[in-house]
């Protein structure tokens, strides 16, 4: 699983489904309270259909969606697909921005989530900030390693660290081999 938190801004939707990109609609959002955001919330926990968006790393004939897009190609949107919402809380809401903690399977996409909770809540919203605080056994808090703390010596404890929480995870893992179409697996 991984973790997010996520700054979304009420009334503004854009062509990336973030901050980076242009405005394509403005919608007015002083009808939402807290509590139509935390009851919407409910309806993208567990397992839900989301559609990707455009600007992502989903490929189209070998080549990022992202890319195409930035070259200006037509890009079709991709066909909404199971995903799993462990658990979505908001953690603060001042209009227009509202904060949400989301801890999620693989394939799922804050940015989509931000946008269909402001369709759900008869208005629009995009992405303002993403820090990602967990990965698989990784904290953001717990195993970041801080810039007073980049030395070698620091490093190569962090590294030991981080080598034994891999193996300790219990996963199978797919390496990709030299050879199209062959995969070996790796049990750990």
């Amino acid at each position: 699983s991984q973790k997010y938190t996520a700054i979304g801004m009420l009334g503004k939707a854009t062509d990336t489904l973030d901050a980076t990109g242009k405005v394509t609609e403005e919608k007015p959002y002083d009808q939402v309270t807290k509590g139509d955001l935390e009851n919407v919330l409910q309806k993208f926990t567990g397992d839900i259909m989301q559609v990707p968006p455009l600007y992502s790393a989903l490929k189209k004939d070998g080549e990022r969606l992202s890319t195409l897009m930035k070259r200006g190609e037509a890009v079709e949107a991709k066909p909404a697909r199971p995903v799993r919402v462990y658990s979505l809380s908001l953690q603060q809401f001042q209009p227009p921005l509202f904060t949400l903690d989301v801890e999620c399977g693989g394939g799922f996409y804050v940015r989509s989530l931000v946008n269909d909770i402001g369709k759900e809540l008869s208005t629009c919203a995009t992405v303002q900030e993403l820090t990602r605080t967990k990965q698989g056994p990784f904290t953001l808090e717990e195993h970041a390693l801080h810039e007073d703390k980049w030395t070698i010596d620091e490093i190569a404890r962090s590294l030991e660290h981080c080598t034994a929480l891999l193996l300790a995870e219990p996963a199978r893992k797919k390496l990709k081999t030299e050879h199209p179409g062959e995969t070996a697996e790796i049990c750990e």
